[in-house]
């Protein structure tokens, strides 16, 4: 035996990367649990012919053996072969364990708990007195019964026929006693229903509370096999046999039971529109438009309430509008127009999620409540309906075969024991059917059954042999007492499988607990590994020898490793299977082990051939489930799939009671747990008043958000410092992460900072249901805070909550209950609840507790809404058919393939009831049929289906959607949930960013729905319909927008919500690093919105073209989006403003950057592709930059725009998509015909500049001249003009072009008339030289795009807080703050500087401190080239300045070295902490 004390040196190296594990690769072998026996096919085949009748003599049910003297023989025992000892504690094996060069304490606990390595004595099987023995008694001692709990059975057996087996096995000669207290109470009170050869039995209430309970004068083991009158009946278990199981079924009904359906409060059976606290921020003095629609007249009412306005009052206003005031308002509702959605009463209007982000006419419709239909609602006989193992385990049959099997094949074992004891032959039919019933009960042979067939078949032996010296009467005895130990050792058998797996019946009597040895708390950990039982065949063929590991971990750690050394073969018996019978002995005292504490054990094998050691099969159990330590013999099943990472080692990662191919007994102690709560060594009390700087660094380390951030130093300051630690400075999961143990101490100390917090908001516990969290008390403190937050809340984060399932310590958890009461009390909840434990199931692990927790959560809702589940599921197996067919289909037959599969849509809208079915991406739709002509698929890899609904309510317009088979979305899914949460959090600050999130919702693998979005175009799209070099256009967006909105007022409502949702979209899709950025994967509305779609890559996995990263932008906004905002150049101040509201959105979001990495971090162990370690997390961090300042960040995050701004490849990228495109629709047509026209149809004869605008002094107002002399007016920067020039020469490179004149070839004096005739002459020669240059779309759309009118209009967008000035005079925008003697200006924008000739400057600014006596006072930021209005949000630090008073701050603009403006301030008298416009002076206009 070796053991290895891990430390975890490098958090970012995973634990497999330590263990043994690296040098076991899993076997992929062709051996799965569909492919391997488990012992029933056999069984089932030869039991299909009739059973032979029984003889007249045997009695119809039971018979009896007479008792005979125990008599001892040398018998074949498991244990004879292979017993080696195992190694030291010191592993010496470097195939098979970790490296002695890495030895560190045991995680979790303290020194003085554990022994030294060199003090702990190794215990092998021959050193084991308590093993030495080969006969029944010994091995008994190391089987002791599991444990027991008394069911709760109330009511169980109710209205139930229950079907008893009844088979006698020989066992009034049994070794186990009759229980008096049973017997007298049974036997009185049962009613026995004789049904052919089957017993019926009505158990009695006493039977159904205390069978299971042994009394303690009962434990002793006789020495002799004595006969007791008791004969075996197999009792039907409607709530299984498995303790865990049947617990778990009597919660989900104790939950339901708290829900009658009479309560129309909790069962209304309505979708209720989703609310959030009142955004006060947003809605201060807002009205809404609402149409109402009546039974009281044909005319819409149209009302104008205040946001706050409460829909109860609404209601009454509506009623006394039409004269019926003595109707009362709680009997009437609010219904959202063409959905089946209703607004709350006893909610504002502006809570409504749907009135926060519509704001146009809302439709609503008045209706009586009593009118409204219900058929969601939960009804009457729900109330009465039971939960057993058949609807919790309805998607397993294993348990239903090996029921039927066993039933069968003890009455063949009834019948030939019955021969044998007649006629002392034919023992090999005995065998056989003991072979039989050990193969139904999972092909698991104990050492009992091996004892007792050897005995029988040595006895027989015997017989024959000495016949001439004993009498036929003592051979009989003899025999039937050899057979009574067989039919005990059968029923150990039984009663083992029945408490091991789940099956619906069990023995009614408990075999004899043995007087168990409890070791003290101060004992080390140990059990026995007897086997591994029906091993594969090929497995035997393949490997030579198997050995195990054990492990013991807790939160991901390993807290001790113990590995197996002795490389035992398979052996044959009535299977194959492999026999260690070891003792492991872990060096950790009881005491010091964690309460949820687990246990993993590998299964190897070495290569008959390579001599390689593979990873077959693994298993891991709770060592202490529902607070009791695992005691007696149990088995396992074992998992063939590969090991999951340590991290998710929790108890439901493999269902160790769902029968397996590969099972595995151990053996284990029992042991008296104690709860011991230790007083925390300090308390708050008594602490001294810690330093600042202390307490500074405490903040410092809070903002990492995460203790998985957290180096080991920082945590280990934490903890030390933790009773300074509150919701003011830090967070409780930070504090309780960085505990260096889990030792009883420690954990002490745990719970009493637990009880003693006070949380700042109920979300900061969801980083305590994190893979780090496992303790039971941490989990439900955090649950309760949970449960505070409201229903549509709650419904925002179950993503998350769903994931946290998997660390929970048993289906029963607090956080499964919350979940099943909020799924009771909301139907919106209901309904996401299940189709995210729907998509669950396809996960790797955890998926058997996923699919108890459906049929939990189905049973709850009722028979209406989980036959709504499955309508839905039905309509998405049809959509995927259809999707496959397709797919599948040529492409000239694909769509004649789709038209004709529109058939079966339409064929199940009728042959479901009501020919109605919700949406299972919103509830709240419901719909009925299909509009055939709108139906089509999109030419992608995939090839997803767009599928257009009939909206069941009359008043609804179409619902389409996007099925997607072949896409995982729980990748989409995510994203847009962070996104919407971003835009959540927006809101309550009051800033809508006119974010479009549509839904996404993944049901099963590969496989998912997506809302589309009414009157949204790609724009790759709108490129392509601007020609070939339509990405490379600044134009484009602009123009697309003017043309489909001629009405001014309209653009300028469309310029403002673009200007909004791409400032949003640009800090949502830089924070979570979105990547895989194109023109047809962004979104334009109509009305403005910008949004993105497909969100396969994020956290800045971008893709790689040639090992070249393709997004090399922070995030996409590109010259086109600037000129849209900007008029094309003519309001640069737009841009500043749209660099402003960035930066602002993005510091709200970094207010919350807890919550954030909180919901990323519960997510890490989703199977996620790109979402899958430490690594992802910290990338979050790094971009939402926490520990930052509000002014570091705004600094930071303009850079990022400009990066993203000056980003050319962006184009590129968009270029080479568009081509594909292109090509792909229609590759031979040319576009050439589009930018080039014939001499004699130019569009444009001449332009000429008549002066400067009246309104802007630095615009030029040209006149151009088009076909039959008609004129327009446009106004034109210098600026303009030059980057007209740069696109002409990218674009004509090979032409050329005249010669544009720069600033350098003016003169010192007459620069503007000298600058009017350049550009004259430039115009003239542009406009009649080159054809395809005069013709171009880059000529015409410059002087024919944005006339202007006299007087020039300006845009306006709607003030967001930064100053518009009417006059022009220069200024600087500054925000000042001084702390701790250190000054820190942040240069945020200047606004109307220009060069002396009026041209555009390159400017940067200049910073003098005076007096400074330190060093060099000049400090500079860098320079925006060729701007009037340029942005910096620069930072300009000086440090150690003592105060302000009888300071100056001098600040000078220059273009290079040319002046433009200046300022001095008086610091002492400036206001701190405040953006402010500071005019500039001794500037030339």
């Amino acid at each position: 035996m070796a053991h290895h004390w891990l430390r975890d040196q490098n958090p970012d190296e995973s634990q497999e990367e330590q263990n043994v594990h690296q040098h076991f690769p899993s076997v992929n072998q062709p051996l799965f649990p569909s492919h391997i026996s488990l012992g029933f096919d056999a069984v089932i085949d030869g039991l299909r012919s009739n059973i032979p009748q029984y003889q007249s003599k045997v009695k119809e049910n039971t018979f009896v053996v007479p008792s005979s003297p125990n008599w001892d023989s040398k018998r074949h025992s498991l244990d004879d072969t292979y017993q080696m000892s195992l190694n030291n504690v010191t592993s010496t094996s470097s195939q098979l364990s970790m490296k002695p060069d890495r030895q560190a304490p045991i995680i979790g606990f303290k020194p003085s708990v554990l022994p030294k390595p060199g003090n702990v004595i190794a215990e092998g099987s021959p050193g084991n007195s308590a093993r030495k023995g080969d006969g029944a008694e010994e091995y008994r001692f190391h089987s002791v019964a599991p444990s027991f709990t008394s069911l709760d059975t109330k009511n169980v057996w109710r209205d139930l026929e229950t079907e008893n087996h009844s088979y006698d096995l020989g066992l009034k000669n049994s070794p186990f006693p009759m229980y008096p207290s049973f017997a007298t109470e049974y036997m009185k009170k049962e009613k026995f229903e004789s049904i052919g050869n089957i017993t019926l039995a009505e158990p009695s209430l006493e039977l159904s509370k205390n069978y299971l309970l042994p009394r303690p004068s009962e434990n002793a083991l006789p020495m002799k096999i004595e006969p007791i009158g008791c004969y075996i009946q197999l009792i039907e278990v409607p709530q299984g046999s498995n303790m865990n199981l049947a617990s778990f079924c009597d919660k989900v009904k104790k939950i339901k039971g708290a829900y009658p359906a009479a309560d129309t409060d909790s069962n209304s059976g309505k979708v209720w529109s989703i609310v959030t606290a009142f955004p006060y921020e947003l809605f201060s003095k807002t009205r809404f438009n609402i149409n109402i629609i009546t039974n009281y007249s044909a005319h819409l009412l149209h009302l104008m309430p205040y946001a706050n306005y409460l829909v109860r009052d609404l209601i009454a206003e509506i009623l006394h509008f039409y004269r019926n005031d003595k109707l009362y308002p709680n009997d009437y509702l609010l219904n959202i127009c063409g959905t089946e959605e209703f607004l709350q009463n006893d909610c504002c209007l502006g809570s409504h999620k749907i009135f926060q982000k519509d704001k146009t006419v809302i439709h609503l419709q008045l209706q009586k409540n009593r009118e409204v239909p219900t058929q969601l609602s939960r009804k009457h006989e729900d109330d009465h309906s039971q939960f057993y193992l058949k609807q919790l385990l309805q998607y397993m049959h294993i348990w239903k075969i090996s029921r039927q099997c066993l039933s069968t094949v003890m009455k063949q074992y009834d019948f030939h024991l019955q021969c044998l004891l007649e006629t002392q032959q034919n023992v090999d039919n005995i065998v056989e059917e003991v072979k039989n019933i050990c193969s139904v009960l999972g092909c698991v042979e104990t050492k009992e059954i091996t004892d007792a067939v050897n005995q029988l078949n040595l006895t027989l032996q015997r017989k024959a042999e000495d016949l001439h010296q004993n009498s036929e009467t003592s051979t009989k005895g003899v025999v039937e007492n050899v057979t009574a130990e067989l039919s005990s050792s059968v029923y150990h058998l039984i009663h083992l499988y029945c408490s091991s797996f789940y099956t619906d019946f069990q023995p009614v009597h408990v075999p004899g607990s043995i007087s168990c040895i409890y070791p003290g708390l101060d004992s080390y950990f140990n059990f026995t590994v007897y086997a591994a039982h029906n091993i594969p065949e090929t497995w035997v063929h393949n490997y030579k020898a198997f050995s195990f590991s054990c492990c013991l971990t807790y939160a991901g750690k390993k807290l001790c490793q113990v590995r197996n050394h002795r490389h035992i073969p398979a052996k044959k018996l009535f299977f194959f299977l492999v026999n260690w019978n070891e003792t492991i002995n872990f060096p950790l005292e009881i005491k010091s082990l964690p309460r949820e504490s687990m246990l993993t054990v590998k299964l190897f094998g070495i290569g008959s051939v390579t001599n390689h050691t593979d990873l077959l099969a693994w298993t891991c159990l709770p060592l202490f489930p529902k607070e009791k330590s695992i005691h007696g013999s149990t088995l396992f099943s074992m998992t063939l799939k590969s090991e999951p990472p340590i991290e998710m080692v929790a108890p439901g990662v493999w269902d160790i009671s769902q029968l397996s191919p590969v099972t595995l007994q151990i053996d284990f102690p029992a042991t008296r747990l104690e709860d011991m709560e230790l007083d925390p060594e300090e308390s708050r009390s008594n602490l001294r008043e810690l330093q600042k700087e202390y307490l500074t660094h405490i903040s410092r380390l809070s903002q990492k958000q995460s203790p998985l951030l957290l180096s080991e130093e920082k945590r280990r300051y934490l903890w030390f410092y933790r009773l300074y630690c509150n919701k003011e400075n830090c967070s409780l999961p930070l504090v309780l992460g960085s505990a260096p143990g889990w030792d009883e101490r420690t954990v002490s100390d745990m719970h009493a900072i637990l009880r003693a917090w006070e949380f700042s908001h109920p979300l900061e516990a969801l980083g305590l249901l994190t893979f780090s969290f496992p303790d039971q008390e941490i989990r439900k403190a955090a649950v309760q805070q949970l449960d505070s937050l409201l229903n549509d809340e709650l419904l925002e984060y179950l993503p998350q909550l769903v994931q946290a399932i998997k660390f929970e310590w048993n289906l029963e958890s607090p956080l499964v209950q919350l979940l099943l009461h909020r799924s009771l009390q909301s139907i919106q909840i209901a309904h996401r609840l299940y189709w995210l434990l729907k998509d669950a199931q396809n996960e790797a692990y955890f998926k058997s507790w996923y699919q108890k927790l459906l049929a939990a959560l189905q049973f709850c809702v009722g028979k209406a809404l989980s036959d709504e589940f499955s309508k839905e599921k039905k309509l998405l197996k049809i959509l995927g058919a259809i999707g496959e067919k397709v797919k599948s289909a040529s492409d000239p037959q694909r769509q004649e393939v789709l038209k004709k599969e529109m058939d079966r849509l339409e064929e199940f809208f009728q042959d479901i009831n009501t020919g109605i079915c919700h949406l299972p991406l919103n509830p709240a739709l419901c719909i009925k049929g299909i509009d055939r002509d709108a139906c089509s698929y999109f030419t992608s890899n995939t090839w997803p289906l767009k599928i257009t609904f009939t909206n069941a309510n009359p008043m609804g317009k179409k619902i389409s959607i996007i099925f997607k088979e072949g896409d995982d979305l729980r990748q989409d899914m995510l994203v847009l949930q962070i996104i919407q949460v971003m835009d959540n959090i927006w809101l309550q600050e009051g800033l809508d960013m006119q974010m479009i999130v549509y839904r996404c919702l993944s049901t099963g693998k590969g496989q998912g729905l997506v809302q589309m979005v009414p009157d949204a175009v790609t724009l790759g799209k709108i490129h392509r319909n601007s020609g070939l070099i339509g990405p490379l256009k600044e134009n484009t967006i602009k123009k697309w927008f003017s043309q489909n909105h001629p009405v001014r007022a309209d653009y300028e409502k469309a310029l403002k919500n673009f200007f909004y949702s791409c400032a949003g979209w640009c800090v949502v899709t830089f924070i979570l690093g979105v990547c895989d950025r194109h023109n047809d994967n962004i979104m334009l509305t109509k009305s403005g919105h910008m949004f993105h779609i497909d969100f396969g890559k994020f956290l800045g996995h971008a893709q790689t073209f040639g090992g070249i990263k393709r997004d090399r932008a922070p995030f996409i906004f590109t010259s086109e989006m600037e000129y849209f905002i900007t008029g094309g150049g003519k309001n640069p101040q737009h841009f500043q403003d749209f660099v402003e509201l960035c930066c602002r959105a993005y510091n709200i979001v970094r207010r919350h950057s807890r919550l954030l990495l909180n919901l990323l971090e519960m997510m890490l162990y989703a199977g996620l592709p790109e979402l899958n370690g430490i690594q992802d997390l910290k990338y979050v961090y790094d971009n939402l930059r926490p520990q930052d300042t509000d002014l570091e960040a705004t600094s930071y995050f303009t850079k990022k725009i400009k990066e993203s701004l000056e980003c050319f490849p962006v184009k590129l990228n968009n270029l080479i998509h568009t081509l594909a495109q292109m090509s792909a629709i229609s590759p031979s047509k040319s576009t050439s015909q589009d930018f080039t026209l014939p001499r004699a149809a130019r569009s444009i004869q001449k332009a000429a500049i008549l002066g400067f605008s009246q309104k802007h002094r630095h615009l030029y107002l040209i006149q151009v001249t088009h076909h039959g002399n008609q004129t327009s007016l446009t106004e034109k920067s210098f600026e303009q003009f030059s980057k007209f020039h740069n696109q002409l020469q990218k674009q004509f490179a090979s032409l050329t072009l005249p010669e544009f004149p720069h600033w350098w070839h003016l003169p010192f004096t007459n620069s503007d008339h000298k600058r009017f005739g350049d550009l004259n002459h430039y115009m003239h020669q542009i406009l009649n030289g080159w054809d395809e240059v005069a013709n171009s779309d880059c000529v015409l759309s410059f002087f024919l795009d944005e006339p202007v009118q006299q007087p020039t209009e300006v845009s306006s967008l709607v003030n967001i807080g930064f100053g518009k000035f009417a006059d022009e005079k220069p200024m600087v925008q500054l925000v000042i703050s001084y702390e701790d003697t250190k000054l820190t200006i942040l240069v945020k924008h200047l606004k109307n500087i220009h060069l002396p000739d009026g041209s555009a400057p390159s400017a940067h600014v200049e910073f003098y401190l005076l007096p400074y006596p330190r060093g060099v006072r000049k400090r500079k930021t860098k320079s925006v080239p060729k701007c009037t209005d340029p942005t910096y949000n620069e930072i300009v630090v000086y440090n150690e300045v003592s105060e302000l008073q009888g300071h100056v701050l001098m600040l000078i603009v220059k273009s290079k070295t040319t002046f433009v403006g200046a300022i001095n301030l008086q610091l002492g008298s400036i206001p701190l902490d405040e953006e402010k416009w500071y005019p500039l002076g001794n500037s030339i206009i």
